[in-house]
């Protein structure tokens, strides 16, 4: 059976482009959604309706902060931020995950009103016909961001495309519920559907906070990617061996940082040249990262810092 091949990330302004047309069309289709459920609620007065229309504010609300956050991630460098912008990526992520949060639970309040004083859903058609639109317009978009994401590796971009994955089951869960109250006489189920959905929203929310910490806190690359790193430095024939390695990871640049190890005797004008070309090895598979590399004569004594492998928790 044919294996599927990883499509590689491209850089450069070809991927700041797709970034920022990935934001401009999130927008787009968060404002257009708003409007139409917002409609539809209007005429239905159904509570899961309005856990959408609530969603679909967050969403644009999110999509306008990614676009501000990607514009800003795309700065070059500058005196005050010599590692770049990278970071306002991540941090937008984290802001987005408190605010939803904030915003779903007052979706479940609304929804336990609803519970103690159930009302009957009105108009039901309307309601599910705009949901459908809903479905297929974010499909559309959900499918164009994973393109970008493929692409850049944006992790703003990756945070959109959460939101509208799950706008896509959301969706469905209103329909379920405009069908269910609507047209079997159980307007109980329209609340219960949206608190649902409001333990939905909150479970994103963790799961993009979880996201940006990983950038935040300047977590690792994965062992496999930092093997990798190691194996590439030390196959140039004048590389004793890699140690103290650091990577970490902002926005869309990597960062990378080592220890090489030479022949004590070489020249110093040698073990520079050694370097870049270590350099340039690396940088070929990692384009778009930041590479410090600190030349060391082979057989050094200096203390090291010894960290174990992490473990995966079954």
């Amino acid at each position: 059976m044919a294996t599927r091949t990883a499509v590689p990330l491209i850089y450069g302004p070809e991927a700041a482009r797709l970034r920022r047309r990935a934001t401009y069309a999130s927008v787009g289709v968060a404002l257009l959604l708003i409007a139409v459920k917002f409609a539809a609620w209007l005429d239905t007065g159904s509570v899961a309706l309005l856990s959408s229309v609530i969603d679909s504010l967050l969403d644009a609300a999110a999509s306008v902060v990614n676009l501000l956050a990607v514009r800003h991630a795309l700065t070059p460098a500058d005196r005050e931020h010599r590692f770049g912008h990278g970071k306002a990526e991540p941090l937008a992520v984290l802001g987005q995950s408190a605010f939803i949060t904030g915003s779903a639970l007052l979706l479940l309040a609304e929804a336990v009103r609803r519970l103690v004083h159930p009302l009957p859903v009105s108009n039901p058609p309307a309601g599910i016909a705009v949901m459908v639109f809903s479905i297929v317009v974010t499909i559309a978009l959900v499918l164009y961001q994973r393109h970008v994401v493929r692409r850049t590796g944006s992790i703003a971009v990756t945070a959109d495309e959460l939101h509208y994955r799950s706008d896509v089951i959301l969706n469905g869960s209103v329909i379920a519920a405009l069908v269910l109250s609507g047209f079997f006489g159980l307007p109980i189920l329209d609340p219960l559907f949206g608190a649902a959905i409001g333990v939905w929203i909150i479970w994103s929310a963790v799961s993009l906070a979880r996201l940006s910490l990983t950038q935040l806190m300047d977590q690792e690359l994965p062992d496999d990617q930092r093997e990798k790193i190691r194996e590439i430095a030390q196959s140039h024939p004048d590389v004793a061996a890699a140690h103290d390695l650091r990577t970490r990871v902002a926005g869309p640049t990597a960062f990378i940082q080592m220890h090489i190890e030479m022949d004590g005797e070489m020249s110093l004008m040698r073990a520079h040249e050694v370097s870049d070309e270590v350099e340039a090895k690396l940088r070929s598979a990692y384009p778009n990262a930041e590479i410090i590399i600190h030349q060391d004569p082979e057989g050094l004594e200096e203390p090291r810092a010894n960290f174990p492998r992490r473990v995966a928790v079954r």
